[in-house]
């Protein structure tokens, strides 16, 4: 098994803390793994002693700091631009590394069509499972995770629907090819799904290792952002951004009643206003996303596939059928 070099990108927005009790782990993790490697952490203008920490304690680190704030997909983007190495791991400042947490995942890049594969994420004290192998699913056309899976088949390759933002590990080559997170997404959320099904598109791989474990901590990353009801709009908002550049003609016509119908009106008449503004968000963007969506469709004439979203879901659940399995709600 050959072994590849690795640049770690970390995105930061006041994770001082953070930093300082989870990255000495990554240190220690990729000097277990043996590789080149390269640690870039990107700054999103903190107003906490991020900056000056990582310099201090850290020299060893290529810091990237951001004049302004731009969120997630920005920001990593900076990262993904300046990395130098064959692989590229995005790895969220709340994440802590086991100590031989590269060691099962190199076996994967052997293939020519893997785009990336993601470890187990667990919680920081004890070992429940936050986040593994995703099996997608459609209520009506409405894209959703229909359950997490694993398996404990060391040689058992599992597809996962898509790579968690937290700790994916991907071709560098190919990662930049796609172009990125997109940033119609900022602040966050869903551009980790959004990037996946993308290259699931183009016609390359996205899998889970189980035996490579990380521990996370939860709602860290997020807890500085505004409200909760602010948090929320922007995630709906998002998981529309989403639908609307990977449904096409009548799905997606079916798709826009459906979430008139479902989603928007019965959460106004129970007072929950902040759906409007994602709502209207999706339509005052809609230039924004036919931009994007016109990158994608060059994306894939360049690459001569045809693969559509119901495709990408066919395959996936096909390929469980036949693997003895353990899955788990979302």
């Amino acid at each position: 098994m050959s072994k590849k070099s690795i640049s770690i990108v970390i995105p930061n927005y006041n994770g001082r803390n953070l930093l300082e009790a989870y990255l000495p782990y990554t240190f220690i993790a990729i000097e277990n793994a043996g590789v080149d490697y390269e640690i870039i952490v990107v700054d999103d203008a903190s107003t906490d002693a991020s900056v000056e920490y990582i310099k201090e304690a850290f020299p060893l680190v290529k810091l990237m700091v951001n004049p302004q704030n731009n969120g997630f997909s920005y920001t990593c983007n900076q990262g993904i631009g300046a990395a130098q190495y064959e692989l590229i791991l995005l790895l969220n400042s709340d994440v802590k590394l086991s100590l031989d947490y590269f060691e099962h995942q190199f076996k994967y890049f052997e293939a020519e069509d893997t785009f990336g594969v993601m470890g187990r994420i667990i919680d920081m004290e004890g070992d429940h499972i936050q986040d593994a192998a995703r099996l997608p699913k459609f209520n009506g056309l409405k894209l959703k995770t229909a359950y997490f899976y694993y398996t404990d088949k060391p040689d058992d390759k599992l597809y996962t629907f898509y790579l968690s933002g937290a700790n994916a590990l991907i071709d560098a080559a190919k990662l930049k090819q796609v172009g990125g997170f997109y940033e119609l997404f900022s602040p966050f959320y869903c551009e980790d799904m959004e990037l996946s099904i993308r290259a699931w598109k183009v016609g390359w791989k996205c899998y889970y290792e189980h035996q490579a474990i990380c521990r996370h901590q939860v709602s860290a990353s997020t807890k500085n952002y505004k409200t909760a009801q602010w948090v929320k709009s922007i995630y709906y908002r998002n998981r529309f951004y989403l639908h609307a550049l990977h449904l096409d003609g009548l799905a997606l016509l079916g798709w826009y009643i459906q979430i008139t119908l479902i989603d928007m009106l019965p959460k106004l008449l129970v007072g929950q206003f902040w759906i409007w503004k994602s709502y209207i968000e999706l339509f005052k963007n809609s230039t924004l996303i036919k931009q994007y969506k016109n990158r994608l469709k060059n994306l894939l004439a360049e690459n001569n596939s045809q693969i559509t979203i119901f495709n990408v879901v066919d395959k996936i659940n096909d390929s469980v059928a036949n693997k003895n399995i353990t899955r788990f709600d979302v």
